[in-house]
Parts: structure tokens; C-alpha cells; sequence
């Protein structure tokens, strides 16, 4: 109920919309005639426009009468009936995507955009939608995501417009949420990201972190967490002020597959000599970077520490993190929520994060024999895999293997008749490169190790 206004210059808009198109688009078609085709009719009614333009609803089009230039609406229930969008004359400047965290995908956005621009050097994108109540959606990981200088964020609520724009009745609602619903009324009508009440880092603050407010912190620590396939090598600089026990994370690096040196150089670029604790799967790497000159040691884990880890972060009086500086980390931490139960109620267990799974049924290739990854819970031993840098077989060493939760599971077929049962996120080796379970298709081709 979060909504966007925008007070626009007459002249200068007219001149600026001169010969350029605009095409406006909802993930389902059907909702076109009473949300953007309505909202726009009703923005050109309030500037004193309305006669200056025609109005057609098979199919929705606004066109202004002077040029002939036109406002298409488009439904994105098949992106690829985008790619035959095209105008007589002229060409799209404008893209504008509508409640945009009902789109499926990225994916989808951007295969829309490839046939809208197609031609076009510069068009501008337009985004509006009401923030989630959960951080971990598409929608907002990408909009924490660095590099996009030319990017505008722009966030406005109710209280932010005439209020004779708005009803007695709308205002009433929000008055009524407000006093009965703190939470739902900070996500729909203050469009904040509140979560579903999962959370496990409720004590999270998301904030600007200053260079002043750095010089005074104390001492600094540093952690690297390496990557598996598809997960990114994750490295985090904090400080820690005992008094006000408040955790401040101030810089991050994360990367997939990222070579010894570029991880070596950018680690040592935000800890320079100061100690970095490193996760202890990957021995090897660890060896690497202190013979680049990295100060780094092995993390010391045991039975419990994972859960004794989150709890001391819960018990913090806050974490704070700032977007620009940290994005990736802020996402993280504000996604986790408790596990679910297969009733979808939240059940007192952690999350694994960004750990995948298999089923209890999988077979693990050990030097000890095929056994059951069910049978290896709370067991330790090592197991035959495969070493992407010398592209051979190897062996390693597994821990921690432990029951995770309900998760959706995906059962595929390979073409000898025997099935890998896995959640959608868990990564599969495939001749062009790890590919989650979710988006496998036929043509590719799934890596067998010969041991």
C-alpha cells in the first residue's frame, strides 16, 4: 500500500517526452485495466491534461495526439511475447515495471528489456513496488547490489503527499493497522522490510556507518568463510564494543570462484596484517594465503558452536550493518529466519544459511565405503571428490553432517536409471559449470567422478 508520486514541471516534461515512447508492464495482463492504465489516466486528469491525449483498451494504449507517441501496457505473463513488441515510428525511451516483486525472475526483467530497448543507446528504466516483508527475495538482493552508479532509489509513503490525494477511508485503515498491527503497518503503509516474525536477528540495525564513528572503535576482527560451488568466498571486517555490546560490520568481499591471488590481494586490501580467521574446510587455501603473507589461522569448530554462535549474536544489544558498505551481509542477516515445519509453522531450529541438502537416502563415495548421508550424521571421515583446479578425483574431509529440516525436494533422472534427490538450491556439476537443481534441464550434462 506503499505507493510512488511524483510532482512533475509541464513544460519540461513535455519537452523531455518529445518523440519517445513508453511501454509500461504487470506480471499478469488481467490487472492492467485497474492499476497502471487507471493510475496514469488519473495522473494526466490531475496536471489539466486530458484532452491533449486518446485512450484505447484493445489493447491498452495512451497516445498523445500532437505527436502520435504512445504509452503501450503490456502483460509479462509470457516475457518471451515481449521480444515482437515494436512501434511504426520512433522508439521506446521509457520502461516501467509495475509492482515489480510480483515478476517471477530477473531473468524475466531482463529478457523484457532486451526486446524493448533493442536499438535503443540509453532507455530509462522505471521500478515501483512495496517493499516485501522478508529481505530474501530477488527484489531486494538486487537492489543492495554495488555497481549501479547510474541507479536512483527513491522511497515515499502516505504521509509523504497531499492528503486530498488519499480517502477518509484509506487514511482511517492506515490509523486502525497502526494502532493494532505495529508490524504490518511499518511493511505496508511506512514500506519497510519488517520479515514474517522468523526472524533469528531481530536485534539487526541497518544504518550508515561513518568514517568518524570507524576511528573510534578499538580493534577490528576479521572472517573468511571459502565457497563451495555456487556459493561465494565471504569475507567480513567487524568491530566489537563490549560496552554498549553492539557488533559493527564494516567491510566485505565476496566473490565466486575466486582464484588464490584475487583472493589473497582483496582480503589483504581490507585486513592488511590484522588477523583473519578462516574457515577450517580448506586447509590448502588457508596454507595459501599465509604464504602470501596473510596473518590467517583455522577456525576452531565443534559440536554446538554454530548454534552457540548465533545465539551470542542474538543476544547482542545490535548488529549494525550499513547497505553500501556491507550489502551482501546485510541481506544475509536480515533472510535468516527460523526453519519451517512441513504445517509452514516457524519450528525452534536455525537456518543453514546458504548450506544445501540431500536426502537421508543419498549415497556418499567414502574411503570407508558407499554409505548412507543419514548414517553420517555426527560422524566425521573423509570422502572421494573432485578438485576443480587439478580437474582430477581427490579426497576430503566431511564434519558437521546433520538433519537441516523440510525442504522442497527435487528428484532427478539420469539416463543409466539412478535418481539424485536434492533441494532446489543444492549445486550440481554439470560440463558447463555447477548448476543449481532447480534449473537443470535435459541438455545438460551432470560430471561423474571416476575414483
Amino acid at each position: 500500500m506503499t505507493q510512488h508520486y511524483y510532482r512533475l514541471d509541464v513544460e519540461r516534461t513535455r519537452a523531455a517526452l518529445d518523440g519517445l515512447d513508453m511501454c509500461t508492464y504487470r506480471r499478469v495482463g488481467n490487472t492492467i485495466k485497474d492499476s497502471v492504465y487507471a493510475q496514469i489516466i488519473w495522473a494526466i486528469d490531475a496536471l489539466g491534461w486530458t484532452k491533449m491525449f486518446a485512450y484505447r483498451k484493445s489493447p491498452y494504449e495512451i497516445i498523445l495526439k500532437k505527436t502520435g507517441q504512445r504509452i503501450l501496457f503490456r502483460g509479462a505473463d509470457d516475457p518471451a511475447k515481449s521480444k515482437s513488441i515494436k512501434l511504426n515510428h520512433g522508439y521506446f525511451k521509457f520502461l516501467w515495471f509495475e509492482e515489480l516483486t510480483e515478476f517471477r525472475s530477473p531473468e524475466d526483467i531482463r529478457s523484457i528489456k532486451q526486446s524493448v530497448f533493442r536499438g535503443v543507446r540509453r532507455g530509462v528504466t522505471y521500478y515501483s513496488y512495496n517493499p516485501p516483508k522478508t529481505a530474501n527475495t530477488w527484489v531486494t538482493n538486487a537492489l543492495l547490489e554495488k555497481g549501479h552508479t547510474e541507479r536512483l532509489v527513491h522511497h515515499s509513503t502516505y504521509l509523504d503527499v497531499p492528503p486530498e490525494w488519499l480517502n477518509e477511508s484509506f487514511i482511517a485503515l492506515a490509523e486502525t493497522v497502526k494502532n493494532t498491527n505495529e508490524r504490518a503497518y511499518r511493511n505496508e503503509y511506512l514500506g519497510e522490510i519488517t520479515g514474517t516474525g522468523g526472524q533469528v536477528f531481530d536485534n539487526l540495525e541497518i544504518r550508515e556507518i561513518t568514517d568518524d564513528e570507524i576511528k573510534t572503535f578499538g580493534r577490528f576482527y576479521n572472517g573468511l568463510d571459502f565457497g563451495f560451488a555456487v556459493d561465494p568466498d565471504a569475507f567480513v571486517r567487524v568491530a566489537f564494543v563490549p560496552n554498549a555490546r553492539k557488533l559493527y560490520i564494516i567491510d566485505e568481499y565476496y566473490s565466486s570462484h575466486t582464484p588464490a591471488e584475487t583472493l589473497k590481494r582483496n582480503v589483504a586490501a581490507l585486513a592488511g596484517r590484522e588477523l583473519v580467521t578462516c574457515d577450517n574446510a580448506d586447509p590448502r587455501m588457508i596454507a595459501e594465503l599465509r604464504s602470501g603473507g596473510l596473518n590467517v589461522i583455522a577456525a576452531k569448530k565443534g559440536s554446538g558452536s554454530r548454534d552457540h554462535g548465533y545465539r551470542w549474536l542474538q543476544n547482542l544489544g545490535a548488529i549494525v550493518a550499513d547497505p553500501k558498505r556491507t550489502p551482501n551481509a546485510v541481506r544475509e542477516l536480515q533472510a535468516y529466519e527460523y526453519l519451517r515445519d512441513k504445517n509452514d509453522n516457524f519450528c525452534a531450529a536455525y537456518p543453514d544459511g546458504n548450506d544445501h541438502c540431500l536426502t537421508g537416502d543419498t549415497i556418499v563415495n567414502t574411503t570407508d565405503g558407499d554409505i548412507r548421508i543419514d548414517q553420517l550424521v555426527g560422524k566425521t571421515g573423509t570422502v572421494y571428490c573432485y578438485d576443480e583446479r587439478s580437474e582430477q578425483a581427490a579426497t576430503a574431509c566431511f564434519f558437521d553432517v546433520r538433519q537441516t529440516g523440510v525442504e522442497a525436494i527435487f528428484e532427478i533422472e539420469l539416463e543409466d536409471g539412478r535418481t539424485i534427490k536434492a533441494s532446489g538450491g543444492h549445486p550440481i556439476l554439470t560440463r558447463h559449470g555447477w548448476v543449481l537443481a532447480r534449473d537443470l534441464t535435459e541438455r545438460d550434462e551432470i560430471l561423474e567422478v571416476q575414483i
